[in-house]
């Protein structure tokens, strides 16, 4: 094998693996990734399967003093949902990373590409967005909760009738080391089909003809 084909090789299976490591830590802090960062991680979100390259992914970025902004939304919301919260638990939850990204997907219908596909595709494009923080040394953490359901946040978000928000992006540095979960073994989740079960369908009904 050529010397830098080997190399290559080399290099992708040092990358898969550390993937492999990918997971959830949290919490998150200082630092967060630096702007050419996080445009890399955009850039990696539009890489996700596009049926019909509709680009369905839409990103709110929110850091800084934004956060608190935000804090002041999703207490108020708690408020207008339940008139007994005072809503503090969700306010500290816009605090709990150096930056959030809350994960839109903006829907075409009617249209032939089904509604599920679309939204599929924005989910892609956010575990695409994961594995990117992670490859980059950074902790990313996908939360959804009431917020993400309830009307008034999306609308203080500038979200769109068309436009469904599919949780937050919370991103940063892991506080502490933390180690992924043991990993499974695929045979629990993956089978294969031979078609043999095709063969035998076909037989039991002539049969019953």
């Amino acid at each position: 094998m050529h010397p830098d084909i080997s190399s290559l090789r080399s290099d992708q299976r040092r990358a898969l693996d550390l993937l492999l490591e990918r997971h959830s830590p949290w919490p998150l802090t200082e630092p967060a990734p630096s702007e050419g960062e996080l445009d890399l991680v955009f850039q990696a979100a539009l890489r996700a399967p596009d049926h019909g390259q509709l680009q369905p992914w839409r990103f709110v970025l929110i850091r800084g003093d934004a956060r608190v902004a935000l804090g002041n939304v999703f207490a108020n919301a708690a408020r207008l949902r339940d008139p007994q919260d005072d809503g503090e638990r969700f306010r500290g939850k816009a605090m709990a990373a150096p930056v959030l990204i809350a994960i839109c997907a903006r829907v075409q219908a009617p249209h032939k590409v089904p509604e599920s596909e679309q939204v599929l595709a924005v989910g892609a494009a956010a575990m695409n967005m994961l594995n990117a923080l992670h490859l980059l040394g950074y902790g990313g953490f996908w939360a959804t909760g009431l917020n993400s359901y309830d009307r008034n946040v999306q609308q203080a978000l500038g979200l769109q009738a068309t436009e469904r928000l599919l949780g937050f992006l919370y991103v940063g540095t892991p506080k502490e080391a933390t180690n992924a979960p043991e990993r499974n073994a695929p045979d629990a989740f993956v089978r294969e089909w031979t078609g043999e079960a095709v063969g035998r369908a076909t037989t039991d009904v002539a049969s019953v003809r």
